[in-house]
């Protein structure tokens, strides 16, 4: 019986059972492997981590795309930097008052194999029209783009090593903010605070450089092994994270679709941080 065994830290690891291996290589940028697990579906993996299952993607993507969307509520331009896999990109495309997503992902091979492996992830979301999508460096990508272009970015990056390192910089936070519309806001992943603190107060002091409104939401994802997740928050806007219950939910009616996990009042929630992590954050 073969396993794909992930090392998440010095001490810790969690197998996965490969019932069916699809695709194992090297791309350009780093090591990618697809395998079918009977309970989680297919499963991809770059550089020996998990990214993402079939099972339980629907909690990470829609927590991260709608939570921004809806808080901001008049989205028409959105950049998501990273998300190959076409998960992120099939979230943000079912608001229907978003004109125009600008994709950018550094490594091609991953949306090729995805598109054709995981086609579950995108549902065809690669063939809309609001779509442009763009094969290069993020952090080189929003270095050269206008300012005031966006009003919602999502980093939906891998942890701070490899290619997803940058995309944890003082200067990725800086260049954001500036492509980011007045009223703008931002969202990206933040790994594990359980097993992650340095890199939550990494976040902390970096992105809270760049924007007057700075913290972070949680969401359980079983894959991401130790309890939540965090997803760093930035914006110059109070008032966004304190739309109410009911503007959420008019919203999300008006957009006319129904999550598998996202609810108005899951929104509102997760900005409550445990106080281990608000310890953590204040230190």
């Amino acid at each position: 019986m073969k396993e794909f065994q992930e090392t998440l830290y010095d001490s810790i690891s969690q197998c996965f059972r490969i019932d069916k291996l699809y695709y194992e290589s090297k791309t350009e940028h780093q090591h990618l492997m697809i395998f079918h697990n009977a309970f989680l579906g297919r499963v991809m993996t770059l550089d020996g981590i998990v990214q993402t299952t079939e099972r339980d993607e629907f909690i990470y993507h829609e927590m991260m795309a709608h939570v921004p969307l809806l808080a901001h509520g008049e989205a028409k331009e959105v950049l998501i930097v990273g998300g190959g896999d076409g998960a992120m990109l099939r979230e943000v495309r079912r608001h229907p008052g978003v004109e125009r997503i600008v994709m950018v992902e550094i490594d091609a091979e991953v949306i090729e194999l995805a598109r054709k492996y995981l086609p579950n992830h995108s549902q065809g979301a690669f063939e809309d029209p609001r779509l442009e999508l763009v094969i290069s460096d993020g952090m080189e990508f929003v270095r050269n783009c206008e300012a005031g272009r966006f009003d919602v970015i999502i980093a939906d990056s891998t942890d701070p090593i490899g290619p997803g390192e940058v995309l944890f910089s003082d200067d990725f936070y800086a260049e954001c903010h500036r492509v980011l519309k007045e009223g703008g806001v931002m969202a990206t992943q933040n790994g594990v605070p359980f097993f992650q603190l340095d890199e939550v107060r990494t976040t902390r002091r970096r992105m809270g450089r760049h924007f007057a409104d700075q913290t972070f939401y949680s969401a359980a994802v079983p894959t991401y092994h130790g309890g939540i997740m965090t997803f760093g928050w930035g914006s110059d806007e109070p008032a966004l994270r304190q739309v109410s219950e009911k503007v959420l939910a008019q919203r999300l009616s008006e957009a006319g679709f129904q999550p598998r996990y996202y609810t108005p009042e899951i929104h509102l929630a997760s900005f409550a941080l445990p106080r281990y992590l608000l310890d953590a954050l204040e230190e």
